[in-house]
């Protein structure tokens, strides 16, 4: 099956030169969400260049636009205009299948509820992702069992979600997105759930992640948890108000 690596060159636009620094990029992004006789102008022509290896922090408030940006950054939810570029694929430009195998090779996701299937433990939960992956077995459960160790989990792969504390499944959540060994990290409130002691140990793990050289981008209502990152984009009413590099 032809990947979206693998047809990168084919679909690079003349517009979108290489940049070897530049893993992400959005050019006028724009959505608006109909509703009936009603219409809501979300996003109002945004554009963001992201680096390779950036921890980025997207704040503001409700309704600011930052879970919309965060959708169509993950290839969830196509703009009304404008272009998503990752690693030189214009994204929204690629078919159904081949968006997904897109999504698998670059995106890892972690959402604030952890979304764990509740009949599978810990390390089925996290081997989820590989299921369409042609691979052996032996070697799936090898990468699991791997991505479970760099979020601290490496003895409790037979537990249930039910068995684990809240911080825990958030973990699992986490080792789920590194599994494919993704360039790219979205997260959506991932401590939102959790206590302030347990919130800063998850949010410790994205540190060490970026440190080890992944691209975190990050929505968060948490000021502080924002102030520990390289980089804070703050959005209002469907525009960037400010970009800070720290």
């Amino acid at each position: 099956m032809t990947t979206a690596i693998e047809t990168k060159e084919v679909i690079m636009t003349e517009e979108s030169p290489a940049n070897t620094e530049t893993i992400l990029s959005i050019e006028g992004i724009r959505k608006t969400y109909a509703s009936n006789e009603n219409s809501y102008e979300a996003l109002k022509g945004i554009d963001i260049a992201i680096q390779e290896g950036q921890f980025v922090a997207i704040t503001g408030e409700s309704g600011s636009g930052k879970t919309t940006l965060l959708s169509i950054l993950g290839a969830i939810s196509p703009p009304d205009s404008g272009r998503l570029i990752v690693d030189g694929i214009d994204v929204y430009n690629l078919g159904q299948e081949m968006a997904a195998d897109f999504r698998r090779e670059y995106l890892g996701f972690v959402f604030q509820q952890f979304h764990l299937i509740p009949y599978l433990t810990a390390l089925e939960n996290v081997m989820l992702p590989l299921c369409i992956i042609k691979m052996p077995a032996s070697e799936k459960n090898e990468m699991a069992i791997e991505a479970l160790g760099r979020v601290g989990l490496s003895e409790k792969g037979h537990r249930l979600p039910t068995e684990l504390s809240g911080g825990e499944q958030q973990r699992v959540a986490i080792a789920r997105a590194l599994v494919n060994e993704p360039p790219i990290v979205l997260a959506d409130e991932p401590t939102g759930n959790l206590d302030t002691k347990t919130g800063n140990e998850v949010f410790s793990l994205f540190e060490r992640l970026n440190k080890a050289g992944q691209t975190v981008i990050l929505v968060t209502h948490n000021t502080e948890l924002a102030q520990r990152t390289g980089r804070i984009i703050r959005m209002k009413d469907g525009l960037i108000e400010s970009d800070t590099i720290r």
